[in-house]
C-alpha cells in the first residue's frame, strides 16, 4: 500500500511553530487554535486558553461521561507519572535509540514500511521512544500524543538533546483527541486502549484521525494471552520476591530501572482489560477499516519481518483466530499476551 503523503510542517524542538498549532484544535470544542503573543498559552476563538511548558501543549481536557459511569483516567494518570513508561536507562544516543528499537520486530517493520513523508500519531507514546525513533527517517512528522506529562518531558528532553526535529509531543486525553478528522496517514496505540474506562470508546475516539487510505494499529492484551501474567501476577502477590523469577525478565538485580518498569507496568498497573481478535475486527468493520496484519499472524501463516503491515489481507477464520490466540496462551503469553492488529481505511 502506498500511505498518503503528509505535507505539512513541523514543529521546532523546545517550541511551537505556526504549522504545528495549525493542526491541533480545541479539545473541548474543535475550534481552532492560536498561540499567544508570549507563546505560553494556546486560545481558540471560544475563549479556552491552554498552557504550553517547554514547548508541550497541554490540552488534556477531563472526560464529560454521565455520572455513574467508571472513570479510570486519574488512577492511570497518576501511576504513570510516577511510573513512566518504557524508561530511558541506557539510550543515550541516537544510536542506542535506533539499536534498542531496531532489535524489536515490529519497530523495525514500522520503521521500515512506513514512507518518509508521512504524518504519524502515537497514541499514548509514553516516553516517547518509538516517537523519536521513527521521526529520525527524514521527511517524516510524527506526533507523540500522552496523558503523562512527566512521560512527555522525558521525551521531549531526549529529543531536544538529539536534535530529533520531525518528533512533536502533546499532552491529550484521548477521548478527546485534539486533532480534525482525516489528520494522520498512520495512527498507532500500542498497550494503552487497554488501559482506559471504554477500550472501544478509545478505539471510537481515535479512528476518525486517520485518513482514507491509511493505517490505524492497536496493540492490546488478549484475552486468552494474557492469562499466564495474571497467573504470576497471582503468585507474586502471594509469595513476594521468591515469584519473580516466573517472569525472564524480572530476573536480574532488583535496582535495574529497566526490571523495575517491566514489574511495574505488567504487575501493579491499576487497571486492564483483555480482548479477542474477532473482538477488534468487528471494530475494524464497523469504522470502516479492513484488516491487513498482525502480530502474531493469524492460523498457520509463519511470521516474518517481510509481512507487509498495510496490505489488505484475510483475517482468517474464526478457528485460524481462536487457535492463534490459544498458542499464545500455550506459549506462556510472550510479551505480557499483547497482540497487534493493523487495518487500512477504506476510500
Amino acid at each position: 500500500m502506498t500511505v498518503a503523503a503528509a505535507a505539512d510542517a513541523t514543529v521546532t524542538p523546545a517550541s511551537i511553530g505556526d504549522a504545528a498549532v495549525a493542526l491541533l484544535r480545541c479539545p473541548r470544542d474543535g475550534t481552532r487554535l492560536r498561540q499567544s503573543p508570549d507563546g505560553d498559552r494556546l486560545c481558540c476563538e471560544s475563549g479556552h486558553a491552554f498552557p504550553v511548558e517547554n514547548g508541550i501543549p497541554r490540552l488534556f481536557v477531563a472526560n464529560d461521561w454521565p455520572d455513574g459511569k467508571d472513570d479510570v483516567t486519574d488512577a492511570v494518570k497518576a501511576f504513570y507519572e510516577e511510573t513512566p513508561f518504557p524508561n530511558y536507562e541506557g539510550l543515550d544516543t541516537r544510536d542506542s535509540l535506533r539499536r534498542k528499537a531496531g532489535a524489536g520486530v515490529f519497530g523495525r517493520m514500522l520503521d521500515e514500511q512506513i514512507p518518509h513523508a508521512c504524518k504519524i500519531l502515537e497514541v499514548g507514546c509514553g516516553t516517547g521512544q518509538m516517537t523519536n525513533f521513527l521521526a529520525m527517517r527524514w521527511g517524516r512528522s510524527a506526533i507523540g500524543a500522552d496523558l503523562c506529562m512527566n512521560s512527555l518531558r522525558l521525551a521531549s528532553d531526549f529529543r531536544d538533546r538529539f536534535g530529533i526535529v520531525n518528533a512533536h509531543f502533546v499532552q491529550i486525553n484521548l477521548f478527546r483527541p485534539p486533532f480534525p478528522p482525516a489528520s494522520f496517514d498512520v495512527v498507532f496505540s500500542n498497550g494503552v486502549l487497554h488501559h482506559t474506562s471504554d477500550c472501544h470508546g478509545a478505539f471510537r475516539a481515535i479512528a476518525p484521525l486517520v485518513k482514507p487510505g491509511g493505517v490505524i494499529m492497536v496493540g492490546l492484551y488478549n484475552r486468552l494471552g494474557r492469562l499466564p501474567t495474571l497467573w504470576r501476577r497471582a503468585l507474586i502477590e502471594r509469595f513476594g520476591r521468591a515469584a519473580m523469577p516466573l517472569d525472564r525478565r524480572l530476573r536480574g538485580t532488583a535496582e535495574d530501572p529497566r526490571r523495575q518498569a517491566w514489574y511495574m507496568d505488567q504487575y501493579r498497573h491499576p487497571h486492564e482489560t483483555r480482548h479477542g481478535m474477532d473482538e477488534v475486527l468487528s471494530w475494524f468493520d464497523a469504522a470502516g477499516f479492513d484488516f491487513t496484519a498482525s502480530v502474531p499472524t493469524i492460523g498457520d501463516v509463519e511470521f516474518s519481518d517481510r509481512i507487509a503491515l498495510f496490505e489488505t489481507a484475510p483475517p482468517g477464520s474464526r478457528m485460524d483466530r481462536l487457535s492463534t490466540e490459544i498458542e499464545m496462551l500455550l506459549s506462556g503469553g510472550r510479551d505480557g499476551g499483547l497482540f497487534i492488529m493493523a487495518g487500512r481505511r477504506r476510500p
